[in-house]
């Protein structure tokens, strides 16, 4: 049910926790007193400490998803969560949840189904781990430039959304790499959006990062891989038939050179060049058709997202 107006929009704060006991307590009473008419779920995602019980105390809704991932308990969160207006933020107490009012403002007030926070280091803070931070822009160099949007921190673990864009999200993706996937779902669908810089801080002491540099790199460069050839295919099929035609074309040449100066033609090379050429015509082929495919399931994904109504204006 959508809110009636005049009255609040329900908020829904979703907080994916991992043996987040040091950290969990402030980050729900900070929410509670930032905003305290919003919900706070915390999804215990298999904890082996007292994450659950700790977050119960502090006043969150405790539910518990025990296949082990951040994605898991996104697609779990949004599908059994009701709400016209939906945010996530991580349970380490690195973002600065003070920072909920605004970002709940400004999709509000202009009307967006996603805002992004953007971290903004403290001073003096080593939250920001180099390699993560590097590693961070290049992602969002490589998939603004593939997706035709500017993205400032498309890793960024808080967010705040509308009804129609978590129920029209599909939420595929099983740990740290669902950030990418919201990130791009967001490009594909134009959703309207924005960005707003939020604070970020060191985790508390006694706290540990779950996060793995290399192993959840390469996880994200595979996924992006994936939704570059389910999002662009014509591009990325494309690319590939413009290879196999390049290198069949430069063995066709001296096979052309040589039947015209000495009449002889060297089969095995004329062989490989033809069928080199076949694999690129048979890819450019595959573009196409996977092109068409990609246009009627965008169209399927704008009509359900149309389903819902807009978020609750201010």
């Amino acid at each position: 049910m959508r809110a009636q107006p005049g009255t609040e929009p329900r908020v829904a704060v979703i907080v994916p926790c991992y043996n987040e006991e040091v950290a969990i307590g402030k980050v729900v009473s900070d929410l509670r007193t930032a905003m305290p008419t919003a919900d706070v779920y915390v999804y215990d995602n298999a904890s082996t400490d007292n994450t659950a019980q700790v977050a119960s105390a502090a006043g969150a809704i405790v539910r518990r998803e025990d296949r082990r991932g951040k994605g898991n308990v996104v697609r779990r969160a949004f599908a059994d969560v009701d709400a016209d207006i939906y945010a996530m933020i991580d349970g380490d107490d690195t973002y600065d949840a003070g920072a909920l009012p605004q970002m709940v403002e400004v999709l509000r007030s202009k009307c967006l189904d996603h805002v992004l926070g953007v971290r903004t280091a403290s001073l003096g803070s080593s939250a920001y781990r180099p390699g993560h931070e590097s590693g961070n822009r290049m992602f969002n160099r490589l998939v603004g430039g593939l997706f035709g949007e500017p993205v400032s921190d498309m890793l960024s673990g808080y967010r705040v959304m509308s009804r129609r864009f978590v129920k029209s999200f599909p939420a595929l993706s099983r740990e740290f790499e669902t950030e990418t996937e919201l990130t791009v779902h967001c490009m594909s669908l134009r959703v309207p959006q924005a960005e707003v810089s939020v604070g970020f801080k060191d985790r508390p002491p006694g706290s540990e990062s779950k996060l793995r540099t290399y192993h959840d790199g390469l996880r994200i460069l595979r996924l992006v891989v994936s939704l570059v050839q389910h999002e662009r295919p014509l591009q990325f099929y494309s690319l590939i038939a413009a290879f196999f035609a390049l290198v069949g074309l430069g063995l066709a040449i001296p096979v052309f050179v040589g039947f015209a100066t000495t009449g002889l033609v060297r089969t095995p090379t004329a062989v490989l060049s033809s069928s080199l050429m076949i694999v690129a015509m048979l890819s450019l082929v595959v573009a196409l058709v996977l092109n068409s495919v990609m246009r009627s399931r965008q169209e399927a994904a704008r009509l359900a997202y149309l389903q819902y109504p807009p978020p609750p204006p201010l």
